[in-house]
């Protein structure tokens, strides 16, 4: 077990947690949430000891071992990918290294004997000789192949680097294992991976996430990170929104009877109980969600942003045409042979591989990129409204919001006072004098709300997003999804929440090397269809 105790932590007069208790016990995932910059990963390292907090303290039962996702991509880099995962069990790292010392004295005597002995006994209670295999397989696993394994760590790219650090956590069993953003890097089939290898850990997972269907599969338990306190609360994050959401509803309907409400409540434990049976954590979860009582419901206090796409016109037979679109970046094939056709009610996620094949092949579409070959075509009716994946260059003026969105207002809006522009800045939470806060001085999230104020303001009857759940914390992410869920025009989207791909998505196209490939069905049934499998295989071979 791992608790806080009276844990108080202040950044001069901001207050990040306030007398926070609380424990978390073997045999649960505990997701933890909370808008951006609440502290979820401050509290992460204070669990750690990496910072230690003004008052109060950490304790963790005698003889656990804790294991912490590293962040530092070079902290690392004098180390072989191999013995980076092995360092992630200190004591066996150190116990190989000193019993090896000991072995290598010119001079070694029969006290060094004993004391090898119980060196090597330890380090086989540790599962050290297993430990190069092991290693080795949860790194081929995490999709880091063996010819990597004997390279320095400072000669492999980035993204494998994050894939070398979570093995480093994950490696040895710890009986406490704290993971920030264990996601970030991977790409479906390895997410897919960690889910099933955390859904069935037995130890204590604490883990921070904006992936819904990651903490979904996951998570025994959520710990909320809200108002300089942390609540947790039993199920996985859809059960604490719908269940939040569910329990604000019944208290603004005052018309409503308390038993109606409690009979309401207790359906809806139910048959979340009963949908947890199909899930990883089936087992703990459905136990929990069985005993969970009324009392332990309470509404969300977060605001969520109002993220609606009003199309000014509905969209007209001709919507989109490719033919034959092919791009190569630096003689690599991204994509080619790419002809399709956009109906009506079209939402189609985008997939690649390469994760530059989308970005690439959005940017032609929107006139800010060439093709090498082939033509795309827009029907007439057409508005679109673009989020590209890099929006930097649109906050190099330090322009006020208001005047940063007044410049996007279009043609067709005459009357675009401030009322106007501050009801769309409004609508994602910039309100008051957040308005005249400067462009080139905002975070990555406050970019990414602004850019959708932008793309509200446009009525466009199609809307194309590259990542667009990048540096959104959660409750944007929800409202985005909702959104597009909502919205009568077309959708065209690439991302790695895979919520968002499956909830909002009702066709699916694969850019390749080699062609593409286009299915009229979900993104779970896709990523689930065998054919569509093989035939993904003979694509990227």
């Amino acid at each position: 077990m791992i608790s806080a105790r009276n844990v108080t932590l202040a950044f001069g007069k901001r207050v990040l947690f306030d007398e926070v208790n609380i424990s978390f016990t073997k045999g649960n995932c505990y997701g933890i949430i909370g808008a951006n910059g609440a502290g979820k990963s401050t509290f992460l390292k204070i669990l750690s000891g990496e910072i230690e907090p003004n008052k109060g303290t950490v304790e963790i039962t005698p003889g656990e071992r804790m294991a912490v996702l590293k962040q530092n991509q070079f902290e690392f880099d004098e180390q072989t990918v191999l013995n980076t995962v092995l360092m992630g069990h200190k004591r066996m790292w150190e116990v190989m290294h000193a019993k090896d010392a000991l072995y290598a004295k010119e001079d070694f005597t029969e006290e060094d004997g004993i004391k090898a002995g119980e060196m090597e006994a330890e380090f086989g209670e540790m599962g050290g000789y297993e430990a190069e295999s092991n290693a080795a397989s949860l790194l081929s696993d995490l999709g880091v192949k063996e010819e990597m394994h004997q390279d320095l760590m400072k000669d492999i790219p980035s993204n494998f680097k994050l894939r070398v650090l979570l093995a480093q956590s994950l490696f040895g069993n710890p009986d406490i294992l704290l993971l920030d953003e264990p996601t970030n890097g991977l790409d479906i089939e390895t997410i897919g991976w960690l889910e099933n290898f955390l859904a069935d850990y037995q130890n204590i997972v604490l883990v921070v996430s904006h992936d819904r269907h990651f903490l979904d599969t996951v998570c025994t338990h959520v710990s909320d990170v809200d108002r300089s306190k942390i609540k947790t609360f039993t199920g996985n994050y859809s059960f604490w929104y719908e269940s939040s959401q569910l329990m604000a509803r019944q208290m603004s309907d005052k018309n409503k009877k308390n038993e109606d409400k409690r009979a309401a409540l207790l359906d809806f434990i139910a048959r979340f109980s009963a949908n947890a049976s199909k899930s990883k954590q089936a087992t703990s979860r459905k136990k929990a969600l069985e005993k969970l009582t009324i009392e332990e419901i309470e509404p969300s206090n977060r605001k969520y942003p109002g993220i609606i796409f009003q199309p000014l016109r509905e969209v007209g037979n001709q919507i989109l045409n490719v033919e034959k679109l092919k791009k190569e970046v630096d003689g690599r094939v991204l994509f080619k042979d790419v002809s399709f056709s956009v109906s009506k009610n079209d939402k189609i996620a985008f997939l690649s591989r390469d994760p530059l094949a989308i970005t690439y092949f959005f940017d032609i579409i929107n006139n800010n990129g060439n093709a090498d070959g082939g033509t795309y075509e827009w029907g007439t009716t057409i508005t679109s409204a673009y989020l590209p994946m890099e929006h930097n260059a649109f906050f190099n003026a330090p322009l006020s919001l208001m005047d940063w969105l007044r410049q996007y207002v279009p043609s067709h809006v005459t009357d675009a006072d401030e009322p106007f522009i501050r009801g769309f800045l409004g609508k994602m939470l910039f309100s008051g004098d957040d308005v005249m806060k400067k462009t080139n001085v905002l975070s990555g999230g406050e970019k990414v709300r602004c850019m959708v104020s932008k793309m509200m303001l446009q009525n466009p009857n199609v809307v194309i997003l590259d990542q667009p759940t990048n540096h959104l914390d959660l409750e944007s992410i929800q409202s985005f999804n909702e959104g597009c869920q909502n919205f009568p025009g077309v959708v065209l989207i690439t991302s790695h929440d895979h919520t968002f791909m499956q909830t909002v998505a009702n066709r699916v196209i694969e850019l390749t090397p080699k062609g593409i490939i286009d299915r009229l069905m979900t993104f779970d049934e896709y990523m689930e269809d065998k054919r569509v499998q093989e035939l993904r295989a003979e694509m990227y071979a």
